[in-house]
């Protein structure tokens, strides 16, 4: 026995080999303002964590030849001049999986609500996105809910929606609403709250979990007190989550609220690791950006599964100016933009959507038949009301066919203005546009269109529920069920 354990042990001694492991170390050489220089590093790769000899981790943006510029995850790590850095050979990555469903996490995947997440399955957070070949044709809506939007600018699944106004002009809002609104309609919901308030970002989750959302949603946060790093990482972190379902033939929605701050904090970034500046300080790869993140959102062909991801990012403008720098270019990277408008809104009109400055370059190929059906004319009767009302303050005589139209534009104003987080299903819309393009509304007061459009859906529910099953499950509806509606409308 003692003799078999012997040859054993010679045998193993002799077959082992040594395989040593080279670490290669760096030198922090400059350090402040949640950013450091270290010099030495070879074989450091763009976007790869590093671990500081404190154990505090950074991440390399700037590659040069004797060193690399690193953002720190966390500003409040003590580093100090002259402390080893050494690669770790990954690039930073985030979990992914059905575990992330009702969570809250922050850009590198740390759990925020609580228990920790254990994942096999990571993916970068920079990931290329796919080539068209991949891609086919957007064709199914992505109803929001509200009669305004699905109605004057449909978004399709798929498709890159650009929401976009000044501050407190309801944008969080309307995507929460679209959120809401794909509750029981198998699809995932991710929102990526960039640089707001830790209060905001928990009124949105307290929200979802109100309304259960949070049943199909996932929350990535990177708050205002957050370093600019994990502010930079949160929008790709959220969309690498996406990708995660996307390729599994899943439909998810992302809304990324907001890149302004994210352009902010990049900026941030870029300026202390002394990168040269250029229009409003902003460095020159601004637009690249928010391209490589934005164009990511896909409707994958059948061999690629047929999942979708579809994109609403919020940008903030300053006094109505959509011509600034970063809403500029956003607005050519995206498929259409939802302007919400300060005076539509403190007017009352809400979503405060200027239907003037707002398009879907996409989205009216998506749209549900029936939609199509009674929303054709409303954009340009809408324009004309907004034209006519403007001359209309001046006093001036008016005919009769005038204030038709004025009274009719106001009416329908009023019935595309919708309560917070009050939602319609798409044969409740079409019903009410139906009975408006009928005149069935051309008896009421402007300021009674509310109480009429929910008293004529109850009756709709209580005496034609066969025919608004019929145009949820298919998205159109036969001119036999159009009489129906009508004539129960009017009895």
């Amino acid at each position: 026995m003692a003799t078999d354990l012997s040859a054993f042990l010679k045998q193993k001694i002799e077959s082992f080999s040594v395989q040593p492991v080279v670490y290669a170390y760096g030198t922090v050489s400059r350090v402040g303002d949640g950013v450091a220089r270290v010099t030495g590093l070879p074989g450091r790769c763009y976007g790869e964590l590093l671990q500081f000899e404190s154990g505090a981790f950074g991440m390399a943006i700037d590659l040069e030849e004797d060193g690399a510029g690193v953002v720190l995850l966390n500003t409040a790590d003590v580093i100090r001049v002259g402390s080893r850095v050494r690669g770790t050979g990954r690039v930073c990555d985030v979990p992914v999986g059905d575990m992330l469903l009702g969570r809250v996490i922050d850009p590198i995947g740390r759990a925020l609500d609580g228990e920790e997440i254990v994942s096999d399955v990571y993916y970068p957070v920079e990931r290329p996105a796919p080539d068209l070949v991949s891609r086919r044709a957007v064709d199914a809506p992505m109803e929001t809910g509200m009669i305004s939007i699905d109605s004057l600018v449909p978004i399709g699944r798929g498709q890159r929606e650009l929401i976009i106004g000044d501050r407190q002009t309801g944008k969080t809002t309307l995507a929460l609403d679209a959120i809401l609104n794909q509750k029981g309609k198998d699809m995932i919901c991710i929102y990526c709250a960039v640089g707001q308030k830790a209060s905001t970002v928990s009124s949105v989750i307290e929200t979802l979990r109100s309304s259960g959302a949070m049943e199909y949603s996932v929350v990535v946060a990177a708050t205002a007190s957050d370093s600019p790093a994990l502010q930079y990482l949160a929008p790709y972190a959220a969309c690498a989550v996406g990708e995660y379902f996307m390729e599994r033939g899943r439909d998810v929605l992302v809304v990324y609220d907001d890149l302004s701050k994210h352009a902010v904090a990049y900026r941030a970034m870029s300026l202390l690791l002394r990168r040269s500046p250029g229009r409003e300080a902003y460095p020159g790869d601004i637009f690249y950006l928010h391209s490589r993140l934005l164009e990511r959102a896909a409707c994958l062909s059948a061999s690629r599964g047929g999942g979708t991801l579809t994109a609403l990012p919020i940008i903030e403008t300053k006094g109505g100016n959509i011509s600034a720098y970063i809403p500029t270019n956003v607005i050519s990277i995206t498929d259409g933009q939802i302007y919400l408008e300060s005076e539509l809104f403190h007017n009352g009109v809400r979503p405060a959507v200027n239907t003037g400055l707002s398009v879907s370059r996409v989205g009216r190929a998506a749209q549900p038949q029936a939609m199509r059906k009674v929303s054709s004319s409303l954009r340009i009767e809408l324009a004309q009301y907004r034209e006519m009302a403007v001359f209309s303050r001046f006093g001036a005589d008016l005919d009769a066919s005038t204030k038709k139209m004025l009274g009719s534009g106001e009416r329908l104003t009023q019935l595309l203005t919708q309560g917070k987080h009050e939602l319609y299903s798409l044969s409740e819309k079409v019903a009410l546009l139906l009975w408006f393009k009928n005149s069935g509304f051309d008896d009421v007061a402007p300021a009674q269109i509310h109480d009429a459009a929910r008293a004529f859906l109850q009756k709709m529910h209580e005496t034609c529920g066969d025919a608004l099953a019929q145009i949820d499950r298919t998205g159109d509806f036969t001119p036999q069920q159009e009489q129906a509606i009508l004539q129960a409308a009017r009895s």
